[in-house]
């Protein structure tokens, strides 16, 4: 008799990324520490970082998202120039989500671009997890299947 064995989902691993000149970064550790703690592999980029910085770490940890932090206000320059390097480094597949200040108008832009989600401030960090578990999951499994 075979015993089932309960195979258990392999941990994401998510690159929580600052780029450009925002210095706000709260809410990018405090979104980086949830993540981690809902057991999340979790990769900080640090402030300063440029589009291709962000992509270059992503190739490098063969990270399944890029969870991007925007309180600036430049997220329809920002998103769309890490999406174009990701490309451009071959890592097209890597999902990118983000979150920070973005009118409702802009993340419809966003999405429609190809970012997969944001989340607004205030949003609960379980809200996020609850996300990467229906969307970016399936996503990530589907394609390695």
């Amino acid at each position: 008799m075979a015993v089932a064995v309960e195979k258990k989902p392999r941990k994401l691993r998510i690159l929580v990324a600052k780029v450009g000149l925002d210095g706000h970064d709260r809410g990018a550790k405090v979104v980086a520490r949830g993540l981690a703690d809902a057991g999340y592999e979790v990769i900080y980029s640090g402030l300063h970082q440029t589009p291709e910085m962000v992509a270059a770490a992503a190739a490098q940890e063969s990270v399944d998202a890029v969870g991007l932090s925007i309180m600036s206000g430049a997220h329809m320059t920002h998103f769309p120039a890490v999406l174009a390097a990701l490309a451009a480094r071959g890592a097209g597949d890597v999902v990118l989500f983000g979150g920070g200040i973005v009118p409702d108008e802009d993340a419809a832009a966003l999405k429609a671009m190809g970012v997969a989600a944001i989340f607004t401030p205030g949003t609960p960090t379980q809200a996020i997890v609850e996300w990467i578990e229906r969307e970016l999951r399936p996503r990530v499994e589907g394609a390695a299947a």
